[in-house]
């Protein structure tokens, strides 16, 4: 030790037959003590990912927009230098609970959570509070580059992002999950139709849609109109849907298990159930003129009975379908919608009407 040094309580653990150590360091101290790798150097000679700038205001903004309520996972670093760890009972040197001692002339390198690190000391400047918060830390004894690259990739490989739809089910911060899963649950025409987990349905699935593309057609429904409270909202956005659902006899058999028509029929048959049209069914509603939040009328919708829904409609080719699959491609959404405004005698907007020109002067050729 050089005489002065760094002093964690922690706990000492044992992986691999290596010692780690956790401990709960301020947040004030995180920018200070613990570095980036050098991000000028070449990727084989670090030990980090590239540091995305992007994602720092991100993530500093959910700590400050939830200062009473924000949760980090612990972040993973190696110290190169030098580490003595001193049990509470000196007489029993196996004693998991003690003081970690690091050399200050040491040098800790983060392994995983660079990103909380620098969106830490972002919102340690908005609001100095958050520093004396603590964040948990894992540390381990640097072993050099090879073994620090690979706690990077073994820390990595094995994380899986959950599901946009599980995300959103379990979001109860933002209005628009909330929403979203307040429609699923009270619309007749979702009941029991909506997939809570998955981001994808299996081929054998009873469900017809997933809460992610509910919530990406109710997402576009409200995106022009303002609301006095969530109620409100959710309100709308089930009058909406149910008129939706009433023009369309497939979701309603399915619900009831009429017709002989199973969920994974309706989806392979027709398009009304995907994703891209249910942002387009949003992005629709969105435009109906004249219509009051409180008590809407949809009856311009009677028009979607009219259309033929079936995949095999050559007018969806080139719109919402490429080659007989369903496209995801963001102009699907707009090509899509401009279809359906133009035969309930909607407006189209000027981005629709060019793209619908477009693809009208393609298929003549």
């Amino acid at each position: 030790m050089s005489g002065y040094y760094y002093t964690f309580a922690s706990i000492r653990g044992i992986q691999a037959g290596r010692e780690y150590y956790v401990a709960m360091c301020p947040l004030k101290l995180i920018p200070k003590i613990f570095l980036f790798d050098d991000e000028e150097l070449s990727p084989e000679l670090r030990a980090q990912r590239t540091l995305n700038a992007k994602r720092i205001p991100i993530i500093s903004r959910y700590i400050t927009q939830n200062r009473h309520d924000y949760v980090f996972s612990a972040i993973t670093a190696s110290i190169s230098g030098n580490v003595v760890f001193d049990p509470i009972n000196g007489d029993n040197p196996n004693n998991e609970l003690g003081n970690l001692r690091v050399d200050m002339n040491a040098q800790f390198l983060i392994n995983d959570g660079q990103h909380r690190r620098a969106a830490i000391e972002q919102a340690i400047r908005e609001d100095p509070t958050l520093g004396e918060e603590t964040i948990a830390v894992v540390f381990y004894r640097d072993e050099g580059l090879a073994k620090s690259q690979q706690m990077f990739a073994d820390l990595n490989q094995h994380a899986i992002r959950p599901a946009r739809t599980l995300g959103l089910l379990y979001d109860h911060r933002d209005d628009g999950s909330r929403i979203a899963k307040m429609v699923a649950l009270k619309c007749n025409a979702f009941k029991g139709l909506v997939e809570l987990e998955r981001r994808s349905l299996a081929e054998r699935s009873r469900k017809l849609f997933t809460l992610s593309s509910l919530h990406s057609g109710t997402e576009e429904l409200l995106a022009s109109r303002e609301f006095k409270s969530v109620d409100q909202a959710v309100e709308f956005c089930v009058a909406f849907w149910d008129a939706v659902a009433a023009e369309i006899p497939e979701w309603e058999a399915v619900k009831r298990a009429k017709q002989g028509l199973t969920a994974g029929e309706v989806r392979r048959e027709f398009v009304h159930t995907h994703g891209v049209m249910m942002q387009a069914f949003g992005r629709v509603g969105s435009a109906i003129p004249n219509i009051s939040t409180s008590a809407p009328n949809f009856s311009v919708l009677r028009g979607l009975s009219t259309i033929n829904w079936e995949r095999s409609n050559h007018e969806w080719e080139g719109r919402v379908m490429l080659g007989g699959r369903i496209s995801k491609a963001s102009g699907s959404v707009a090509l899509a919608s401009a279809y359906i405004k133009d035969r309930l005698g909607i407006a189209l907007t000027p981005e629709e009407t060019k793209m619908e020109l477009a693809l009208r002067g393609k298929n003549r050729l």
